[in-house]
């Protein structure tokens, strides 16, 4: 692996810096900060706009994809106080101007028995990742050689699993918004959403943690594909008050009394969740099915 990033521009370097340093701060019992993705990789996209075929531009900007390998301390506690590093390092920023960060956690020991078993997500990390910052106390697995019909039947088995347990959810939102039965009906389109955006890390990296946001859900997935993008706009007040509904409905739908969802919400939501259900379906089985070439 690599452990420099004097490629990147100054201002990048800053942040990224900025970042270790929060991480180090709040979190001690820190062992590896690792960058990959697109900044590791050097093709990242500082800002790019896109005009849709309906004249409406999108803005794509890369994430800085970290992963922060601990010991000793429970994996929600640290996904916790990595959240609140993302929430630091973004107050005053633009998130249609500046680069986003996407960390995600992993115990030393689950990181190196990943990359002994060639586990895809891992052993691309251990092949392309720099790392920020190493504590010297733990060495890093050797990458075993990929092994295409594994990963793709895992990767199979993944999708599968998450894409049912959407479609399920799904249909039931559907059941419930007949029956008028409304915060049921909001509270499944959530999960249904939830899953397929499952399936799809799953499907591209076979590897997934638990996050019920549907705004870093969505933010995790949107370098899979462009057309992610056109799900959820945020380009008008209405569609910014769909989604942040969406989005509530995990908490409040269940313990809000005060909570107030209509059957118009319900109708408008409905075809953007069958819109990712397509997307999902669509971008999942290609990756697959370049799996399978690669045998």
């Amino acid at each position: 692996m690599k452990n420099s990033i004097a490629y990147l521009p100054k201002d990048k370097q800053e942040e990224l810096n900025f970042l270790i340093k929060e991480v180090l701060k709040r979190l001690p019992q820190t062992e590896y900060i690792i960058l990959y993705g697109s900044y590791a990789r050097n093709n990242y996209v500082k800002r790019g706009i896109r005009v849709e075929p309906d004249g409406v531009p999108t803005v794509e900007i890369s994430d800085y994809d970290i992963i922060v390998v601990t010991s000793g301390i429970n994996s929600k506690k640290a996904e916790t106080v990595l959240d609140n590093v993302e929430d630091i390092f973004f107050v005053g920023k633009d998130f249609d101007r500046d680069t986003p960060v996407q960390f995600i956690n992993d115990d030393i020991k689950n990181f190196n028995k990943f990359i002994e078993e060639g586990r895809y997500f891992y052993t691309q990390i251990k092949e392309e990742g720099i790392i920020l910052y190493n504590s010297g106390k733990y060495k890093l697995a050797r990458r075993r050689k990929l092994n295409f019909e594994e990963i793709k039947e895992q990767a199979q088995e993944y999708f599968d699993e998450k894409f049912e347990s959407a479609e399920r959810k799904l249909e039931i939102a559907k059941i419930t918004l007949e029956k008028e039965w409304y915060k049921d009906s909001i509270f499944n389109l959530h999960q249904a959403c939830e899953n397929y955006y499952y399936a799809i890390r799953l499907s591209f990296t076979l590897r997934n943690n638990k996050q019920h946001n549907l705004s870093k859900l969505s933010a995790s997935v949107r370098k899979y594909s462009e057309d992610l993008k056109t799900v959820f706009p945020q380009d008008t007040p209405e569609e910014k008050r769909l989604f942040t509904l969406l989005k509530a409905a995990y908490v409040d739908a269940r313990y809000n009394p005060h909570f107030v969802v209509t059957k118009q919400d319900i109708d408008a939501l409905i075809p953007k969740v069958e819109l990712l259900r397509e997307i999902t379906k669509r971008i999942c089985g290609e990756r697959i099915e370049g799996y399978r070439k690669k045998i």
